[in-house]
C-alpha cells in the first residue's frame, strides 16, 4: 500500500498536531464546526495509518523498523534524536490510541455542545472553549504517539512530559471551578514526583551506558548485568535493578500505583471525555508500556520484578476497596481504573508483559465504554453524578443501558468478553510465578475478582435498576442521549466483546509481539501457560470452572442481593462498620497524611527559611546588621569630631606616640 513507511510514521504523529494547532489557534475564526472537523479528521487520519502499518507489521510479516528522523543535538558522541522504532508492540498500542481517541472526538461534539452553561457569564476563560477542549484532546493524542512510537528515550520523557502537561489542562479545563483547579494542580505535583526518579533512571542509563538509543542499550545490557555502583558510602547496589526501580516510579506516577496514585481520581473534575482519554488507552497506560518495552532491562533484576509485582498487588487490591463506598459514578469508574492498572503491574512483575498488554488492550476498549456511558447518563441526569439520585434508567436509556453491562460484563472478567481472556491470564501466570511476594499477589488479585464484581455491579443496579430516585423535573426530561454519543458507545462495544476472541491466542500466549518483548528462560510462567493453552474457547469453557468465575459470579450475586433485594442491609453494615467505611471514605488518610507530611513539611521548611535565613539572616544581618553598624560607626566618629583645634592636636600626638612605640618594637 505504501512504499515510503518513513513518511507514514511522520503523519500519523503530525495529523493530530496539526488539528490542534488549527483549533487552538485558529478557533474563534473558524468556529465549533470546523474546529470539532479539523480535530477529527487528524485523528481519523493518524487511526488509518496506525491500521494500514498494523497490517503490514502483523498480518503481512512485515519487518519492523526503527529509524532517526531528526537530530536535535550531539554532545560528546551523545546523539539526542526524534526517532521511531515501529514494532508490533507499536503498532498495537498505535491503533488502541488512535482508535479510543477518535470515538472520544467523536463523543466530545455531544457531551460538549452546551459547555457554555459551565462557565459564569461573560467569562473571558469559557470564550472558544469548545473549541480549546478540541485543540487540547487533539494534542493529547500527538503527545501519546510520540511516547509510545518512539525509539530513543530523550522523545520518550518528551512524550512522558507532553502528556503530563496536556492532562494538567484537561484536568483543569473548568478553570472556574476550585475543585478542578485543585485536581489538576495535585495531578501535576503528584507526577512530577514519579517523573524525577523517571528522570534520574534516565540519566542513569546515559550515564553507564553513554547512549538513549533503546536499541543500543538493549544490545549492552548485558554487559551491565553484574555491574554495582555506591549509592550510599559502603552501600553497593546493582545497577541494573537501581534503573528499574527509578524508572518504574516514574511508571508509579503516570499509571497511578501506590503511594502515587492520588491524583487520579480528583482528575474526575475535568469533563468526562478527557476521564475517558486519561484513564483508558492513553496516559494511565503509558507506565505499563513503557515496562513492557524495557523488557530487556526488567528481565535481568528479580529485585525489581518483585517490587513490581507487590506494588501492582496492593493497588489492585486496596483500591478496589475504595470503589465500594463510592457514590460519584465517574469515581466508581476511576477506582476500578486504578485496581485494573493493578492487575497489569502484577502482570509486569510476574514477567508476563504479553498479558500485560493484551489487557491494556482490552481494558482499553470496556473502561472508555464506562466512561463514555457514565458521561452519558450524567447527560441525561443534568450534569447530576450521584447514584442515590438514579435508578431505573434502563428503560428510557436502552442503548446507555445495553453497552453499560457489555463494559461491566467485561470488566468483571464473564466468560466470553474481552476481560476474561486478558484477566484470566494475568491471575494464572501469577500463579505460576515463582517470585518473592507471588503468593501475596496471586491472592490479592483473587480476592480482587470479587470486589470487582461486587462494585461494579453496585454502580449497575443503582444506575440502570431498582427504584426511581430522581427528582421529577429530571424525570420528566430523561430520554436517550444523541448518536455522537450513543455511537462511540456501540463502536467501543464491538470491542469489549469479540477482541478477547481475536487475539488471545496470538497477543497472549503466541509470538505477536515477536522480538518486541523479551523474556528470560528463568521466568517461564507464560512459557508454561502457553503450553496449556488450546484456544479461546476451550478456555472459557475451564474458566467456567476456576476460583475467578465463582469469586466474579459472587460479587454480581452479593450486589443484587444487596442493592435490589436487601436494600436495608447496606445500612445496617455502615452502621456496625463505621470505622471501616471512614478509612475506606477517607481512602485511607493519603491525602492528609501527604499533605502533612510533604505540604506541612514544606510549610515548617518555608517558614523556617522566611524566619531564620530570611528575616534573621539576610535581614536582619546582612542588611539591616549592616545598616546599624554603619549608624552605630558614625555615632562614635561623631562624637571624635568636636570642632576644637586642641583635641584635633592631642589626637594626633597620640597617633605619633603609636607610630612610634610600634617602631621601636619592630627594631
Amino acid at each position: 500500500m505504501f512504499d515510503n513507511w518513513h513518511q507514514v510514521t511522520i503523519a500519523i504523529v503530525l495529523a493530530p498536531l496539526i488539528g490542534s494547532i488549527i483549533a487552538g489557534l485558529f478557533g474563534s475564526a473558524i468556529g465549533r464546526k470546523a474546529a470539532h472537523r479539523v480535530t477529527i479528521l487528524g485523528v481519523a487520519i493518524a487511526l488509518s495509518l496506525s491500521l494500514a502499518l498494523f497490517n503490514h507489521i502483523i498480518f503481512k510479516d512485515g519487518e519492523s523498523f526503527n529509524q532517526s528522523v531528526y537530530t536535535w543535538l550531539v554532545s560528546d558522541g551523545v546523539r539526542f534524536e526524534v526517532g521511531f522504532l515501529i514494532d508490533q508492540l507499536t503498532v498495537m498500542m498505535m491503533v488502541v490510541v488512535t482508535f479510543v481517541s477518535l470515538m472520544v472526538h467523536i463523543y466530545t461534539i455531544g457531551y460538549m455542545s452546551h459547555d457554555e452553561e459551565n462557565w459564569p457569564e461573560g467569562s473571558r476563560a469559557g470564550t472558544n472553549s469548545y473549541q480549546r477542549f478540541f485543540s487540547y484532546i487533539s494534542l493529547f493524542t500527538f503527545s501519546m504517539l510520540m511516547l509510545v512510537m518512539s525509539n530513543n528515550f530523550m522523545q520518550l520523557f518528551f512524550g512522558w512530559e507532553a502528556v503530563g502537561l496536556v492532562s494538567y489542562l484537561l484536568i483543569g479545563f473548568w478553570s472556574v471551578r476550585e475543585s478542578a483547579v485543585y485536581a489538576n494542580l495535585k495531578a501535576f505535583l503528584v507526577n512530577r514526583v514519579g517523573d524525577f526518579g523517571f528522570l534520574l533512571g534516565i540519566a542513569a542509563v546515559l550515564m553507564y551506558f553513554n547512549s538513549l538509543d533503546y536499541a543500543t542499550v538493549f544490545e549492552n545490557v548485558e554487559l551491565h548485568k553484574d555491574l554495582t555502583i555506591e549509592i550510599w558510602p559502603g552501600e553497593q547496589w546493582n545497577l541494573i535493578t537501581v534503573i528499574c526501580i527509578l524508572l518504574f516510579v516514574g511508571a508509579m506516577g503516570k499509571s497511578a500505583q501506590v503511594p502515587l496514585h492520588i491524583w487520579l481520581p480528583d482528575s474526575m473534575e475535568g469533563p468526562t471525555p478527557i476521564s475517558a482519554l486519561i484513564h483508558a488507552a492513553t496516559m494511565v497506560t503509558a507506565g505499563i508500556f513503557m515496562v513492557a518495552r524495557m523488557s530487556p532491562v526488567y528481565e535481568l533484576s528479580e529485585v525489581a520484578l518483585s517490587f513490581i509485582m507487590v506494588i501492582g498487588a496492593i493497588t489492585a487490591l486496596f483500591m478496589g476497596f475504595l470503589g465500594l463506598v463510592q457514590n460519584d459514578i465517574k469515581r466508581v469508574v476511576a477506582y476500578s481504573t486504578l485496581s485494573q492498572l493493578g492487575y497489569m503491574t502484577v502482570a509486569l512483575g510476574a514477567s508476563a508483559y504479553s498479558a500485560a498488554i493484551f489487557h491494556l488492550m482490552t481494558h482499553a476498549f470496556f473502561k472508555a465504554l464506562l466512561f463514555l456511558a457514565a458521561g452519558s447518563v450524567i447527560i441525561a441526569m443534568h450534569h447530576k453524578q450521584d447514584m442515590r439520585d438514579m435508578g431505573g434508567l434502563r428503560k428510557y436509556m436502552p442503548i446507555t443501558w445495553i453497552t453499560s453491562l457489555i463494559g461491566s460484563l467485561a470488566l468483571i472478567g464473564a466468560p466470553g468478553f474481552a476481560g476474561f481472556f486478558s484477566k484470566d491470564t494475568i491471575i494464572e501466570a501469577v500463579g505460576d510465578s515463582h517470585l518473592p511476594g507471588s503468593d501475596f499477589a496471586y491472592v490479592a488479585v483473587l480476592i480482587g475478582v470479587f470486589v470487582t464484581a461486587l462494585y461494579s455491579f453496585r454502580m449497575y443496579f443503582l444506575v440502570f435498576h431498582g427504584k426511581e430516585r430522581m427528582d421529577e423535573h429530571t424525570r420528566s426530561h430523561l430520554r436517550e442521549t444523541p448518536w455522537v454519543v450513543t455511537l462511540p458507545l456501540i463502536l467501543l462495544a464491538i470491542p469489549s466483546v469479540v477482541i478477547g476472541w481475536l487475539f488471545v491466542d496470538t497477543m497472549a500466549f503466541g509470538n505477536f509481539f515477536g522480538h518486541a518483548i523479551y523474556i528470560s528462560e528463568a521466568h517461564p510462567a507464560m512459557a508454561e501457560l502457553s503450553e496449556a493453552f488450546h484456544g479461546p474457547f476451550t478456555m472459557v469453557l475451564h474458566g467456567l470452572m476456576t476460583a475467578p468465575f465463582w469469586l466474579a459470579l459472587s460479587g454480581v450475586a452479593t450486589a443484587y442481593l444487596l442493592y435490589m433485594k436487601w436494600t436495608h442491609v447496606p445500612r445496617l453494615l455502615l452502621k456496625w462498620f463505621r470505622p471501616l467505611h471512614t478509612l475506606l471514605i477517607e481512602k485511607y488518610y493519603f491525602d492528609q497524611i501527604f499533605a502533612g507530611l510533604f505540604g506541612g513539611g514544606s510549610r515548617l521548611l518555608g517558614t523556617g527559611l522566611w524566619k531564620g535565613g530570611d528575616v534573621m539572616v539576610i535581614d536582619g544581618v546582612m542588611v539591616n546588621g549592616s545598616a546599624k553598624s554603619v549608624a552605630w560607626l558614625s555615632t562614635v566618629l561623631r562624637k571624635i569630631q568636636t570642632g576644637m583645634l586642641f583635641h584635633y592636636a592631642f589626637a594626633m600626638i597620640l597617633g605619633l606616640l603609636g607610630l612610634f612605640a610600634l617602631f621601636v618594637v619592630q627594631w
